[in-house]
C-alpha cells in the first residue's frame, strides 16, 4: 500500500526525511482492527516527528499521521480515535504516562490503511463528510478539551484566541461561537483576521494589540511569541490553557504578574474517546462544520506538509488516499 512515511529525522529540514513508500498492509494485533483510509488531516505533530520530536530514528521509516476517517472491514464508516493508552487504568487516555498518538509507535494514518484499536473507532455521523471527519480527532478535539474543561468559561463569557489561521484557532473560533462565548483572536494578517470573524468570532485585533477589556480566559497555542501578552489580556482570576508553542517552547515567565493577579496557567493536550465522542455531537447539533483549507491527494503528500509548513494554511488540509 502507498504511505507518506519518516525516512530520516532532520531538524533544519523536515521533509528532507519525508519519503512516499510501498508499504506491507497492516496485521492488527488482537483488539485492533483495520481501516481503510478516506481522508488523513495534516497536524505539526507529522512535521515534528519529521524533526524527531517524540520520533526516534529506530523506529523509522515510520507512516506519518494522526487523524483519519475511513471504513472497517464490515463497511462501518468510523472516525479514528489518534490516542493509544491503557484505556482500562486510564479512563482519560491523554493521562497515561505511556500513552501514544499514531505515527508515534505505531504506523499512522497517511497510507491507505492504518491499523488501530478496535475501541479507538467512533461513528461517523453521515452529515459529516470524509474530508470534515478526518479534521476533527487532534486540532478540533484539542480546542474542545481547551474550551469545555479546561477554559472554567461559560455561555457569555469572553475568550481571547492567538492566532487566526491554524487548525486549533479555527476550531476554537466555531466552537466558541455555538457554546456561546464571546470570542476574540489575533493575528498579524488582517486578512486571516477578517476570515476570523466570517468564521464566527466576534472582533479580531492585531497580534499584540492593546484590547478594550481584560478577558476571562486565554487559547495559547503560539508559546514566546504571544505568551507576554496573553498574560496581560487577562483580568484577574482568569485563565491561560496552553496546547502548544509553535513560536518556541520557552516565554519569559512573568511569575509576578501570575501571582499577583491570580491567574491559572492550564495545560492541555489532545483529549478522550468520550470527548471525541461528544465533539462529533455537538457539531451535528450545532451544524459546525470545519474549514478545509485544501485536499492533496496522498502521492502530493510532500505538497501537502509544505503548504503545512509555510503556514499558508486557514483550517485543515487534508490527504485523500
Amino acid at each position: 500500500m502507498l504511505a507518506a512515511c519518516a525516512v530520516a529525522i532532520d531538524r533544519e529540514d523536515p521533509l528532507s526525511g519525508l519519503a512516499l513508500l510501498d508499504r506491507p498492509e497492516p496485521r492488527p494485533d488482537e483488539g485492533w482492527t483495520t481501516v481503510t483510509v478516506m481522508a488523513a488531516a495534516l497536524n505539526h505533530h507529522d512535521l515534528w516527528s519529521l524533526q524527531g520530536v517524540g520520533l526516534d530514528e529506530s523506529r523509522l521509516p515510520m507512516v506519518l499521521g494522526c487523524d483519519a476517517a475511513g471504513i472497517t472491514s464490515d463497511g462501518t464508516e468510523v472516525v479514528v480515535h489518534a490516542v493509544i493508552g491503557d484505556s482500562v487504568a486510564y479512563p482519560d487516555e491523554t493521562l497515561d504516562p505511556k500513552r501514544t498518538l499514531l505515527s508515534e509507535v505505531h504506523d499512522g494514518t497517511l497510507a491507505e490503511q492504518v491499523a488501530v484499536p478496535v475501541r479507538n473507532l467512533l461513528p461517523k455521523p453521515p452529515a459529516l463528510g470524509w474530508e470534515e471527519a478526518a479534521c476533527l480527532p487532534t486540532a478540533w478535539l484539542t480546542a474542545y478539551r481547551m474550551l469545555t474543561r479546561d477554559s472554567g468559561l461559560t455561555p457569555g463569557g469572553t475568550v481571547l484566541v492567538q492566532g487566526a489561521g491554524g487548525g486549533v484557532s479555527t476550531a476554537l473560533i466555531m466552537l466558541g461561537q455555538a457554546l456561546g462565548l464571546r470570542v476574540w483572536v489575533t493575528s498579524r494578517d488582517p486578512a486571516k483576521g477578517e476570515r476570523a470573524v466570517a468564521l464566527g468570532a466576534d472582533r479580531a485585533f492585531p497580534s499584540g494589540a492593546r484590547l478594550p477589556e481584560k478577558v476571562d480566559a486565554v487559547m495559547e497555542t503560539v508559546g514566546r511569541a504571544t505568551w507576554g501578552h496573553s498574560l496581560r489580556a487577562l483580568r484577574p482570576g482568569g485563565t491561560v490553557v496552553v496546547s502548544g508553542a509553535t513560536s518556541g517552547d520557552d516565554p519569559p515567565s512573568e511569575l509576578k504578574r501570575v501571582f499577583f493577579l491570580q491567574l491559572r496557567v492550564i495545560g492541555s493536550t489532545m483529549g478522550s474517546r468520550a470527548e471525541l465522542e461528544a465533539l462529533i455531537d455537538l457539531m451535528v447539533r450545532h451544524g459546525v462544520r470545519p474549514p478545509v483549507d485544501s485536499v492533496f491527494p496522498l502521492a502530493d503528500a510532500r505538497g501537502a506538509l509544505a503548504r503545512l509548513a509555510a503556514g499558508e494554511a486557514f483550517g485543515k488540509i487534508v490527504v485523500r488516499p
